[in-house]
């Protein structure tokens, strides 16, 4: 097996079994190698880093390839080199040494570990429990995309009324994700409320689309609005991540207006085909950077609510 060093954050990186092969040939892609992999991260760092600095992280590992083994990681692995960051956070009966990517060493380094998904906290080591991120998942009964489109579009519009920017992302899974930055004064459970109570007003004004039943069998078809993830220690698929998946697709950021396009699939991108979304200007560059506060939002929903 081949090893590759790559220089990276002033750092040389070895990439250990560049050729192993992490994806097979399917019908719509070739084999995909660790090589490949640590490549698209390489490409996208510009744009992926920001989404990941100072966040603990959760690695969905495949070392022997997506065939094989899946690995969760949340604990640093004692092997990883003394200057990857680990931040030290409270669990139930102790604590969890996570891993943070605040540079492309480590984004490499990560990749060569057969790290194929990183997923992010929604907040900051530094205030662990002070989300500056709020996520509602778009998850749909089947593989319709139409009902996915619909419910963005109703969810954009509920968020806008209630004086909240949000950006929108392909999970390169299944559906899609809409995030909503926040200022970080709201803990957790705070967060989580109020994104129930957005989710189970919009499942109120269409009960025949939307959902906010955790059990599958109560769903009957319609999509679920997944709030779940706006939790101490949840995580989230990071935008530019890759999927586990054949084909190696990506979570990819999207405009609104995307909404509009007939190709679009949560899947719509992979790693062979992100350079030409990165070729074009980033879609979020127009979302304010300043996290909101939800105390004006939680007045207007309430507003809503009793209307």
């Amino acid at each position: 097996m081949t090893t590759v060093e790559i220089r990276a954050s002033g750092r040389i990186v070895q990439l250990k079994r560049a050729d192993k092969v992490l994806f097979p040939a399917d019908g719509s892609a070739g084999a995909l190698t660790k090589a490949d992999l640590a490549a698209h991260y390489r490409r996208v760092a510009r744009r992926i880093l920001p989404q990941l600095r100072g966040r603990p992280l959760m690695l969905e590992r495949y070392p022997d390839g997506i065939d094989g083994a899946r690995l969760v990681q949340k604990d640093t692995p004692g092997h990883f080199p003394d200057w990857i960051r680990r931040s030290e956070l409270p669990k139930a009966g102790g604590t969890v040494d996570y891993p943070v990517c605040d540079d492309l060493a480590t984004l490499v380094y990560l990749a060569g570990q057969g790290c194929v998904t990183p997923h992010r906290w929604l907040s900051k080591a530094d205030r662990p429990d002070h989300p500056d991120l709020l996520v509602i998942d778009l998850d749909p009964a089947d593989e319709d995309f139409e009902p996915v489109r619909e419910s963005a579009r109703l969810l954009h519009d509920l968020l806008d009324g209630l004086g909240l920017p949000a950006d929108l992302m392909t999970t390169g899974s299944r559906g899609l994700h809409v995030l909503v930055r926040l200022d970080r004064r709201a803990p957790f459970d705070e967060v989580r409320a109020f994104a129930h109570d957005v989710a189970a007003l919009l499942a109120h004004r269409h009960p025949a689309l939307l959902t906010t039943e955790a059990r599958k069998a109560a769903r009957r078809g319609r999509l679920y609005l997944d709030v779940q993830r706006n939790g101490y220690g949840q995580t989230a698929v990071t935008p530019y991540a890759v999927r586990p998946l054949p084909g190696a697709p990506v979570a990819t950021p999207l405009a609104w207006d995307e909404l509009d396009d007939p190709a679009l699939t949560a899947r719509r991108w992979t790693l062979a085909t992100t350079e030409e979304r990165l070729a074009a200007p980033d879609p979020w560059r127009d979302t304010p950077r300043r996290g909101r506060s939800l105390g004006p939002a939680r007045r207007r929903l309430e507003a809503l609510r009793t209307s």
